[in-house]
């Protein structure tokens, strides 16, 4: 009998009790838990970045308007720049889509922006080398075209972006549709954004 009793309690003492597994998963629902907030506060705050970069995109280029009487990249007379500063064409545009070559306007753009103070960042910097990146990574153009939305304005360009992050933007501060308004899809179908990296459209 003793032995038989002695064996029962080792193999209770061998297992894990309900109350133990319970335990055990509350904690690990915890730290998943814990994980799962970590990353959407991540996520938000690189939106957050990303919202506050268009806006300030936005108002370097209207307060640039308003100081030198021009578009930066096509301004001609630069004098009020700096010596160094490449001009454009005086023609009204920004000219060059995505800034693959430093000749493009829309590569000038920074250049001109960073000499008047609007932006940070080396003003000497030309073609791609003066692109300032996204908050998500891809390449960032301003020009002159009727990319998007088929209306010929003024736009900043977002090159790889996330099709999800910008649904988002656009219900917030758009009309929600991938092909009208303010925010557009260059390329692609349907009214919505697909998850994939897109290009985008942003009216100035």
């Amino acid at each position: 009998m003793s032995t038989n009793n002695r064996m029962t309690k080792k193999s209770r003492q061998g297992g894990f009790t309900l109350v133990e597994i319970a335990i055990v998963l509350v904690i690990i629902g915890l730290i998943l838990g814990g994980v799962l907030q970590g990353q959407t506060m991540i996520e938000n705050a690189k939106y957050k970045k990303f919202v506050k970069e268009i806006e300030s995109y936005r108002a370097a280029v209207h307060t640039f308007q308003d100081m030198q009487r021009g578009l930066p990249g096509d301004l001609l007379i630069i004098t009020s720049l700096d010596a160094s500063a490449v001009p454009g064409d005086g023609d009204g545009a920004i000219e060059g889509g995505y800034c693959d070559t430093a000749a493009e306007e829309s590569c000038k753009v920074w250049s001109h922006l960073r000499y008047a103070d609007l932006i940070p960042g080396d003003p000497t910097l030309t073609g791609q080398a003066a692109r300032p990146n996204h908050a998500y990574s891809g390449p960032m153009a301003i020009s002159t075209g009727n990319w998007g939305n088929g209306v010929t304005e003024h736009k900043i360009i977002l090159r790889s972006f996330p099709g999800d992050v910008m649904q988002r933007y656009d219900n917030e501060y758009d009309d929600g549709n991938a092909t009208t308004g303010s925010v557009t899809r260059y390329g692609g179908s349907g009214s919505t954004y697909a998850s994939s990296p897109l290009n985008i459209m942003i009216s100035l």
